[in-house]
């Protein structure tokens, strides 16, 4: 007889997502910190109602490439072509140093010598927290007044590139993490591609744009930009290794300078995604992450992992906002800004887990480092701000 239960624990997860979401929401925390609590309370670190299955696992694979293809759509390519070298170098030299800090830390403590899996494995931990999430900063900047500054704009102009070498480290790290990997075939199907992404992208760009201008099929561009994206992240995993969120992603930025179109599927697909698939994705991220096993030497590795998270951005993005010509207050800040992590990095600590990259014992205190630099991040940015005004921006960095 066919079980309905997955009807039962789909209403659990859905009204425990959002119950938490809206309590975090009102401490002026991120709703995705209370979908992940949710999803930690109901798996089986505490109350043990819902356990990992297919359903989920396929369900959550739906909503972290929805969230993927969003993010690709929010980017806005002319901010990121002027947003200039100070923000290039804020986002490459902060993710630089976290690669290399958080992945070393990580190959320290569960590395038992230089083979090639250690070190993989500890370059994925290290591209887990190169990603930044500036929604938390911006909200604070915005409460402050000082968004529009030099180190608001220096701020959401880096975040933008960051995401986006972010994604490129991500493809290559996920591509080798096969058995009897070639090195020389990996970079190749990588750049192969991207190639391909260019041509198919393209492609695409044109056909969409000439729909932008024909009111009668509005209501089926959401339908078609939707199966774009996921025969991109189809594409990607199948035919060159890359990780299908990657694909989904670039599926999202191909279409973000269409006006009418990336509207239409903001609004049709943003409503699938906050209302269904994104809660199941996050509770599922909780549900994965068993702190049963949580130990003085786990509890060690994950207070000195935060450590690295927070001191990673506020020295590599500092430096960078430093070599540019920003004052050392105003690179602090910019550091501190940066240090918020978010969607990107726990869809990448999730895809790390499923391709056996990152050892299911340590995957807690990933996440938990993930959330301790998000919630430490407006603390930091309003103590360093608290003094006195930053200067206002006078020609865009």
């Amino acid at each position: 007889m066919e079980s309905y239960d997955f009807l039962a624990i789909l209403a659990i997860i859905l009204l425990s997502t959002k119950a938490f979401g809206l309590l975090t929401e009102k401490v002026h925390l991120p709703q995705v910190v209370g979908a992940l609590l949710a999803g930690i309370i109901l798996g089986p670190s505490l109350l043990g109602i819902v356990s990992k299955t297919d359903f989920l696992a396929k369900t959550s694979e739906i909503g972290v490439i929805m969230l993927m293809f969003m993010a690709g759509l929010d980017t806005n390519l002319n901010d990121l072509k002027k947003c200039g070298v100070a923000c290039f170098a804020v986002a490459l030299i902060g993710v630089l140093v976290p690669l290399v800090l958080c992945g070393g830390v990580y190959f320290l403590f569960y590395s038992d010598g230089f083979n090639a899996h250690n070190i993989l494995s500890a370059t994925f931990v290290g591209v887990v927290f190169t990603a930044t999430s500036v929604s938390i900063t911006v909200e604070t900047l915005n409460e402050m007044g000082k968004l529009k500054t030099r180190v608001g704009n220096t701020i959401v102009g880096a975040a933008i590139i960051d995401d986006v070498l972010g994604i490129i480290a991500l493809s290559i790290v996920t591509s080798f993490s096969g058995d009897n990997v070639n090195a020389g075939g990996v970079l190749l199907k990588i750049a192969l591609f991207f190639v391909f992404a260019a041509v198919a992208g393209y492609v695409v760009y044109l056909i969409f744009k000439r729909l932008d201008t024909n009111h009668g099929h509005s209501r089926r561009v959401a339908v078609w930009g939707l199966a774009f994206c996921f025969i991109m992240s189809f594409a990607a995993e199948k035919f060159f290794g890359v990780a299908d969120i990657t694909g989904a992603y670039i599926a999202g930025l191909m279409l973000c300078n269409i006006p009418k179109t990336k509207t239409e599927l903001a609004k049709k697909i943003n409503i699938a995604s906050y209302v269904f698939f994104s809660p199941v994705f996050f509770a599922s991220i909780g549900i994965n992450t068993d702190m049963s096993g949580l130990n003085a030497e786990l509890l060690g590795f994950t207070a000195i992992l935060l450590i690295m998270a927070v001191l990673s951005k506020v020295i590599g993005c500092g430096l960078g906002a430093k070599v540019c010509g920003l004052t050392s207050k105003e690179s602090l800040n910019v550091g501190i800004g940066m240090v918020s992590r978010g969607e990107v990095a726990f869809m990448a600590a999730q895809k790390g887990m499923n391709a056996g990259l990152v050892n299911p014992a340590v995957f807690p205190a990933v996440v938990i480092a993930v959330v301790g630099a998000t919630l430490l991040t407006p603390i930091m940015l309003k103590a360093s701000m608290a003094e006195k005004a930053i200067k206002p921006a006078e020609t865009t960095v």
